[in-house]
């Protein structure tokens, strides 16, 4: 991973075999920010685990091995309440035949290249806390 600063705006390359989300949470900590905002995504990636969120507040995952165009990718970046960085993504892939896949990114390796921008809020605290009855860590604001 490399990434470049403009002020409050991070513009970052993940490499081959990177996982985004152990990359970015890295990131956090690297940079030092409590809450942004990923703005945009695209590249190559592969082995994606991905899914919805279903009426009883349950993941169901599906798996998207072949590489494929990432095509869109936003979320935030927040922390959890024992400070540790926490990524929620949702994006959405084109497979080689053109069928969009598409949900909540649990998992996804950089293939050739994934390129991102993220804008960091300097001011803001977001903190990740656990929500009764479902599997998503809710977002509260300080």
């Amino acid at each position: 991973m490399e990434f470049t600063r403009s002020e409050s705006d991070l513009f970052v390359r993940l490499d081959p075999g990177e996982e985004i989300h152990t990359t970015l949470k890295a990131l956090a900590d690297e940079v030092g920010f409590n809450a942004a905002a990923i703005t945009s995504g695209i590249g190559r990636t592969r082995e994606m685990i991905y899914g919805y969120m279903n009426e009883d507040g349950v993941y169901i995952r599906r798996n998207l091995d072949a590489p494929s165009e990432l095509v869109s990718l936003s979320g935030n970046i927040a922390r959890t309440l024992d400070g540790k960085a926490f990524t929620h993504i949702h994006c959405c892939w084109s497979d080689d035949d053109n069928n969009v896949h598409a949900g909540h990114m649990f998992e996804c390796v950089v293939h050739v290249v994934a390129e991102l921008h993220i804008r960091i809020l300097s001011k803001a605290i977001m903190t990740r806390c656990p929500l009764p009855d479902v599997e998503l860590l809710g977002l509260q604001f300080s």
